[in-house]
């Protein structure tokens, strides 16, 4: 194989082939279940199949249950709302009998309009190119926390509340708040997630 097409030629069932989940190509509800209220979250799974099979993978192995939002970020037009597994948090990871991961990443998921498959390891780095995304950063949406240039965390995640444009196409956005967005603006950090639910 030539090394300039090795990573065009990878697509989703590589990748859920390789990290050991079943492709969901189908979107799906989940219900978030915090200290604060609920609220649901439409997960892109026909645009960000890797990307929401191994968020579904997390949600069936209970990893989010209990789970602290343990970083808030807060600036004048818009926060930052960080939950997960936190990598930092070694006594959580050594103690949990559900934490199946074969790899602590996954690969960077982005969907472009004209294109029939995700594009994966690779981050926009024209801003012209943002104008043919199929996800970008908006009130409610939620994405994988980035590790290195090209991967995802597999395990952490961060919603936002506002339109982010500089940071659209550098992350993999694989779904929106449809329902309780008020919830979300009032968590805190001292806020947590009981569970983590599949409606659909």
């Amino acid at each position: 194989m030539q090394a300039c097409s090795y990573k065009k030629q990878f697509d989703s069932n590589y990748y859920c082939q390789k990290l050991k989940f079943s492709c969901i190509q189908s979107n799906k509800v989940v219900n978030f279940k915090t200290s604060k209220g609920n609220f649901e979250v439409k997960l892109f799974g026909k645009d960000n199949p890797v990307t929401v099979s191994n968020f579904l993978e997390n949600i069936d192995n209970n990893i989010y249950v209990n789970q602290k939002f343990y970083k808030i970020i807060n600036f004048s037009q818009i926060r930052f709302i960080h939950g997960g597994v936190n990598p930092e948090n070694k006594l959580y990871i050594e103690g949990k009998q559900n934490l199946k991961k074969t790899s602590p990443l996954i690969p960077l998921e982005i969907k472009f309009k004209e294109e029939i498959k995700p594009r994966y390891n690779y981050q926009i780095k024209n801003p012209n190119e943002t104008e043919n995304l199929v996800n970008t950063f908006e009130n409610g949406s939620i994405a994988m926390v980035k590790s290195g240039k090209d991967m995802s965390s597999s395990t952490e995640f961060f919603f936002v509340t506002s339109n982010i444009p500089e940071l659209d196409g550098r992350y993999s956005i694989f779904g929106k708040i449809i329902k309780g967005l008020d919830v979300l603006k009032k968590i805190n950090k001292e806020d947590y997630i009981k569970s983590v639910q599949i409606t659909n």
